[in-house]
């Protein structure tokens, strides 16, 4: 009987976590909008299922992974709004279930293993809400962390088979963190085998490594993609930005965010490291316990991810860690004999807690990775009054965030304007989901139209001859006639590759450009 109700207990609980972490993402991606990040992969992947190829029809610094996703997600499920949420919801339950299980193998009481896996639930997705390149690549990544965790642990082909594949899936949906914690784990593993005098499991990790690589190879080359044009956009071009960045660190700032930006991963972290330091200190064979590599891939795993939100332009998203890291001090602590244990595990639990509550203010309610901090909400409209494609999202932006109405009037105007113009047209927006509810092409050669050079080269970068070739294959290819460029994007995302000569500018009504097409070098053949 007892087996029997813990059975029940473990399954009550799974059912819970499935569906509390698909409703609570669900909730929060229908709340509010960042128009440039949040249809990022909502128009990319409509465009790759009417047959544009990315790198070749559309400059890619990421998302490779999330966007043939999502194609099959509006293939099977239809181009619309639900659809697009429901990938990152059973995203956030995936990853979430795969939390509980793991704290599960490593023995932690089952009520322990449920409440911190709910915290991770709530830290997860839900700050996005949305399918986003960071959030895919870091929780593929922490697949890939979790699978090494379990193969070191249990010693199971499969486990070490998987490390690489999540990985892969991880750098393949952008390439940090997941290249930092690869080089990370990399080293640990030339260590651990040095430690315990093995190699078996590298040939596991180089089977998987390369049936990975072999379903990459077919898949490029059903899809159309060319390896140059990958190894250029994907792997050389990120590069020239992460060496701005390095570049331009501002040290005294960079040690700051670091101490106080993170401060409370750094205390729920604390008991591994204390505890973990200690018996290093106490006994130099402790290196060859396996509870010392636990202790080295779990510091490892949230630094690199520190180091890539340190360097990142993007929103802070990882505190989810921090419920991870307290089940794992909890284990640490559980395992001690130790004063006042109760005390130390119930203030950790407590501790949890209200992180977990602060950070859910913040970015779930608060909406702060849409940088919609300190707005009414309330004042949203319905995202359907756009398009019945858009039904369940509540519209409210930063731009707009007090002239919501007008912001969905200009749209609506926009929308009707082009839905007009029966000519082939390119159309550079951050509205990038325009497309997709008119249901056509608009031929837009970046995936997205940031200012910072992030997502295409800008004027000056030894790539952006490459980016000028693609745009006008695009024109030609395509037979354009006419660009649209809609606020806030500037004429310069145009004149910088081709110039002015080639265009007859008009302005349609205000913050909507047209530019005719007309003969010139260019353009020419």
């Amino acid at each position: 009987m007892k087996e029997r109700a813990i059975i029940n207990k473990n399954n009550f609980y799974i059912f819970l976590l499935f569906s509390i972490s698909i409703l609570i993402n669900n909730h929060y991606a229908n709340l509010g909008v960042l128009p440039i990040d949040t249809f990022l992969h909502f128009d990319l992947s409509f465009k790759i299922l009417r047959g544009m190829v990315p790198f070749s029809d559309i400059w890619m610094v990421s998302g490779l992974v999330i966007n043939y996703i999502q194609a099959l997600f509006f293939y099977i499920l239809g181009i619309n709004w639900s659809s697009y949420v429901l990938h990152a919801s059973i995203f956030n339950c995936i990853i979430t279930l795969s939390t509980y299980f793991l704290l599960k193998d490593f023995k932690i009481n089952t009520n322990y293993c449920f409440i911190y896996s709910i915290f991770f639930a709530v830290l997860a997705y839900p700050s996005s809400g949305t399918p986003f390149v960071d959030h895919h690549s870091t929780f593929f990544s922490l697949l890939g962390f979790y699978s090494l965790l379990l193969a070191i642990k249990n010693n199971k082909k499969i486990f070490w088979f998987l490390i690489p594949i999540f990985f892969g899936l991880g750098f393949l949906s952008k390439q940090v963190p997941a290249s930092f914690i690869v080089l990370s784990i990399f080293l640990i593993l030339i260590f651990y085998s040095y430690i315990f005098k093995t190699t078996e499991f590298i040939k596991f990790i180089i089977y998987g490594s390369l049936i990975f690589l072999l379903f990459i190879f077919i898949f490029g080359l059903l899809a159309g993609i060319k390896f140059e044009n990958f190894l250029n956009q994907y792997i050389l071009y990120p590069t020239t930005i992460g060496q701005s960045r390095f570049n331009n660190i501002n040290l005294g700032l960079i040690f700051q965010k670091l101490v106080f930006h993170f401060k409370f991963i750094h205390i729920a972290i604390l008991p591994i490291l204390f505890l973990n330091l200690k018996k290093i200190l106490i006994s130099k064979k402790y290196i060859e316990n396996k509870n010392f590599f636990y202790f080295l891939i779990i510091l490892s795993f949230t630094y690199c991810l520190i180091l890539h939100q340190l360097l990142t332009k993007n929103q802070t998203y990882i505190f989810f860690i921090i419920p991870i890291l307290a089940a794992f001090s909890h284990q640490v602590l559980n395992s001690e004999n130790i004063k006042r244990k109760n005390l130390f595990l119930l203030s950790l639990l407590i501790f949890c807690f209200f992180v977990t509550i602060k950070y859910h203010l913040r970015f779930n309610e608060g909406r702060k990775f849409h940088d919609l901090s300190s707005t009414d909400l309330s004042k949203s409209i319905p995202a359907k009054k756009i398009d019945k494609k858009l039904s369940g999202l509540n519209w409210i932006s930063p731009e707009y965030k007090n002239s919501v109405e007008e912001e969905i009037n200009f749209i609506i105007n926009i929308k009707n304007h082009l839905e007009a113009d029966k000519r082939n047209k390119m159309v550079i927006t951050h509205y990038s989901f325009l497309a997709t509810i008119l249901n056509e092409n608009y031929f837009s050669s970046a995936i997205g139209y940031p200012d910072d050079g992030t997502t295409y080269p800008l004027k000056g970068n030894k790539f952006a001859k490459n980016y000028k070739n693609l745009i006008v294959n695009n024109i030609k290819k395509n037979k354009i006639e006419i660009i649209y460029i809609i606020h806030p994007m500037k004429k310069e995302s145009l004149y910088d590759y081709i110039n002015a000569a080639c265009f007859e500018e008009k302005i349609i009504f205000e913050n909507l450009n047209s530019y005719k097409l007309l003969k010139c070098s260019d353009l020419n053949d």
